[in-house]
């Protein structure tokens, strides 16, 4: 579970992390008034952040400085409702401007290949990490972390070290980087990530931005639903939970379809490759129906694909194995007709492919329905190709 960075920041603050102080604001309203506040305590210049849970914000337009709360109302206004990377800006974070002498990076993550636990530092921050790395991999640190020592001050000093970063932050950096361990494991999280950790003019080190997935596994322990915000997230991604359905958005025209996360990911990767050939159509979601799919659950995902503008083309890919091709098929039979007695809209063409336990059954099935909306692909390759030959007209 992403969290925005409204409440990373605020998991920060929780464990002792300095971070500037700010609201959170749904309308250009709200963003003024909030700026007022900082005014009227001798702080009128602000930063208007656009909670997205994704990166490149900054070259997005979506983070932007205010020199006042009228400028602070005119930037909200820029940037709620604006489309980053697939993820339409529905709050901004409204913070004290700071004072920045300089930039660092600094994250732990779960290193699953090394089966342990990694910090990365690096005095060079504010930009993609991946960046720095490629750039100039010495500026890079990537230290290993034990899961039972962590990272107490004698190690978070050693991190500070590797990182390279300068003296005057030396002290600072270590207090911070102790205190996202005790984040880190106690949030049950498997990143946290601070770009940039900034030294400020006056000598203090402050987390300037938040970066914080969390363990659903650990959702017994821990408290998610109260981080769990329906108006935040994307409607499409909200509606798909509601459902119970492993669904997540992206900025493609073909909608997807699959049983297992593993088919559905390759399906990605064939789709996109296939449409560079019809204009560069990608995929517009991945959704896993998993190993059951019943007419409801069949239903239930064509629903949200289907109710996403940008889908102008459907790929429902399938392998049978415990779930047999047939039942499949008749799921998606059965879909289509309760979709089609509620008045919606099927008549995006849906591209599907078979295979697998039962195969020649669910294509007989689906041959004998003879849904206008219904093509029949053998290969896999075939049916990505003509699901994006599809959209991209």
């Amino acid at each position: 579970m992403d969290l925005f960075e409204y409440q990373a920041k605020q998991l920060f603050a929780e464990y002792g992390v300095p971070v500037p102080q700010g609201k959170v604001a749904s309308t250009a309203a709200e963003a003024r008034a909030i700026a007022d506040e900082f005014a009227a305590a001798g702080k009128p210049r602000v930063v208007v952040k656009a909670q997205v849970k994704t990166g490149g914000r900054g070259k997005a337009g979506g983070v932007k400085v205010a020199e006042g709360p009228e400028d602070a109302q005119a930037k909200a206004e820029q940037i709620l409702g604006m489309d980053i990377k697939g993820h339409t800006v529905h709050r901004v974070l409204v913070e004290e401007a700071s004072d920045i002498a300089e930039e660092y990076y600094f994250s732990f993550l779960l290193d699953r290949a090394n089966r342990t636990f990694l910090s990365i530092c690096s005095a060079e921050g504010g930009m993609d990490i991946e960046e720095v790395a490629e750039t100039n991999p010495d500026a890079v640190a990537k230290f290993p972390v034990d899961a039972l020592t962590g990272a107490p001050a004698s190690i978070a000093a050693e991190i500070v070290k590797a990182g390279k970063l300068p003296e005057a932050a030396t002290e600072g950096a270590t207090e911070v980087i102790t205190k996202l361990w005790d984040a880190f494991v106690g949030k049950d999280a498997t990143l946290v990530e601070v770009n940039p950790l900034i030294l400020t003019k006056d000598g203090r080190v402050v987390a300037l931005d938040g970066k914080v997935t969390l363990d659903e596994n650990a959702e017994f322990r821990q408290d998610l639903e109260s981080l769990t915000f329906a108006e935040e997230g994307d409607p499409l991604e909200v509606a798909a939970k509601a459902k119970g359905l492993n669904y997540v958005k992206l900025d493609g025209e073909v909608g997807i379809i699959g049983n297992g996360a593993g088919l559905v990911m390759s399906t990605l990767d064939v789709v996109a490759y296939a449409g560079e050939a019809h204009g560069g159509v990608k995929p517009a979601n991945f959704l896993d129906i998993g190993g059951g799919a019943s007419a409801e659950v069949m239903a239930n995902g064509l629903d949200i694909i289907l109710g996403d503008p940008s889908v102008k083309s459907v790929f429902v890919n399938v392998f049978g194995g415990i779930t047999a091709c047939d039942a499949v098929a008749n799921g998606i039979v059965q879909a289509l007709e309760l979709l089609e007695s509620r008045g919606d809209d099927v008549s995006k063409p849906l591209v599907v492919r078979l295979d697998g336990n039962n195969a020649e059954l669910g294509r007989e099935i689906l041959t004998k329905r003879a849904h206008p909306a219904v093509r029949q692909v053998d290969t896999m390759d075939g049916a990505a190709a003509q699901a994006a030959e599809l959209a991209a007209k």
